[in-house]
């Protein structure tokens, strides 16, 4: 316990420093052992009568009231996170994961696609963005999601503390490209950005993306229209009339999954799991993605024009399910480097589930932007932690096959936070 404690302590250090007030440099280390710590509310009520029965008021304050800067805290955890896992190899995952709720007062609460059920239900959404390598995952991002019905009521978001310069309406796609210019001024490196079709149906976001010149691999909906590699801008000949002044295609696009309905597939197996190889059949061409400027097409009405050239790739499942995606990754790449690259995504998923189970992340109660974010900055920093220790651990045991575990608080998320990621094959 004597060399947890210091350990924690020692991590905290950069992040206390930058809190400023002795109080709030106190409620801090006292807020992340609790969402550590054994027990399996991680509200603030059921922590301090864990860990400080008389100090309450103190982290409740510090969490919803208090004043104090998270930028500063942000940035030392991007600084720590790329320390651990940054570099050219690394992934950026984006995605958003939902925070169950009842009633309708908790900011950016509404009836909405709740990404872990698959379905509708009154529920935040946190934009999330993780930084991966080596199915390693820590969490650098969460930004809440204000639905329509939030941004439409300027009075409800006043209640909640909604601070002006977020009450414009903001799509996911946009919060996510705000986030990924405060990680990469912050320094955080990484050689591509990954993100589902709730993403990548996005021309902005995939045309943000590389305007900014990252490599990315995005998930797209199956009926996304797609022109070949090939395709020209010609001027149509005119049977009457003044001659044509805007160029088309000299050949029509078509949806993915027409594009590689005969393309051949090839078994390809991306990594190693607990259970054995993990396989699928992918299929892969270079095409242009039709999301140029929308311009009328003979017969066709508006259609869009070809726009980047980029890698169609799809998946075919086991079960039968067949997948798409679009990558701007280099045109030499081969299949294995593809679909390794889309896969990586998932690692995200396992990050969110055990700053959930472990850490409390769906446990806040409060009901404003500032407790929320607050306390989702204080989930992250926990889990940074764990994934350190986790680090330092197995590189020990890589020098010593011998060696014995640190477990943290017995029975508390640290233990069990290792025992899922071995159980990960992480």
């Amino acid at each position: 316990m004597a060399d947890w404690d210091a350990a924690l302590a020692d991590w905290l250090k950069p992040f206390v420093e930058k809190l400023g007030h002795r109080k709030r440099r106190e409620m801090c280390p006292l807020y992340v052992a609790g969402l550590i710590g054994p027990g399996e509310r991680k509200s603030i009520e059921p922590m301090a009568a864990r860990i400080a029965p008389d100090r309450y008021d103190r982290l409740h304050h510090f969490i919803s009231d208090g004043i104090w800067d998270r930028e500063p805290i942000e940035k030392e955890l991007a600084w720590k996170a790329d320390r651990l896992i940054g570099g050219s190899d690394a992934f950026l995952v984006i995605d958003d994961t939902s925070l169950l709720k009842k009633g309708e007062h908790s900011v950016g609460v509404a009836p909405q696609y709740a990404s872990m059920l698959g379905k509708q239900a009154n529920c935040q959404t946190l934009v999330s963005l993780t930084l991966a390598r080596d199915e390693v995952p820590i969490a650098v991002g969460l930004r809440l999601f204000l639905p329509e019905s939030w941004t439409s009521d300027p009075l409800r978001m006043a209640r909640a503390g909604v601070p002006e310069a977020f009450r414009r309406p903001r799509s996911k796609p946009e919060i996510a490209l705000a986030e990924i210019d405060r990680l990469t001024a912050a320094g955080v490196r990484f050689g591509a950005v990954l993100a589902d079709a709730g993403y990548g149906l996005s021309a902005s976001f995939r045309q943000g993306l590389s305007a900014r010149g990252l490599a990315w691999a995005v998930g797209v909906p199956k009926h996304q229209k797609i022109y070949p590699a090939g395709v020209s801008l010609i001027f149509p000949v005119a049977g009457r009339g003044r001659p044509r002044k805007n160029q088309i295609p000299n050949q029509l696009s078509v949806a993915a999954e027409t594009m590689l309905a005969k393309a051949k597939w090839k078994k390809v197996t991306w990594r190693r799991g607990v259970k054995g190889p993990l396989r699928a059949r992918f299929a892969a061409l270079r095409i242009r993605i039709a999301d140029g400027p929308a311009q009328r097409i003979l017969d066709k009405g508006q259609q869009h024009l070809p726009g980047e050239e980029a890698w169609l790739i799809g998946e075919w499942r086991s079960s039968g399910e067949r997948k798409y995606y679009l990558s701007n990754l280099p045109a030499d790449a081969n299949l294995k480097t593809l679909a390794t690259a889309i896969k990586a995504r998932w690692v995200c998923e396992q990050a969110h589930q055990q700053m959930k189970e472990e850490l409390g992340l769906d446990h806040f109660e409060g009901r404003s932007w500032q407790g929320l974010h607050r306390h989702a900055l204080m989930t992250m920093i926990a889990y940074a932690f764990l994934q350190q220790q986790r680090l330092r651990q197995a590189k020990r045991e890589k020098k010593n096959p011998s060696g014995t575990a640190a477990t943290g608080p017995a029975g508390g998320p640290a233990r069990r936070h290792q025992d899922a990621l071995a159980k990960a094959n992480l």
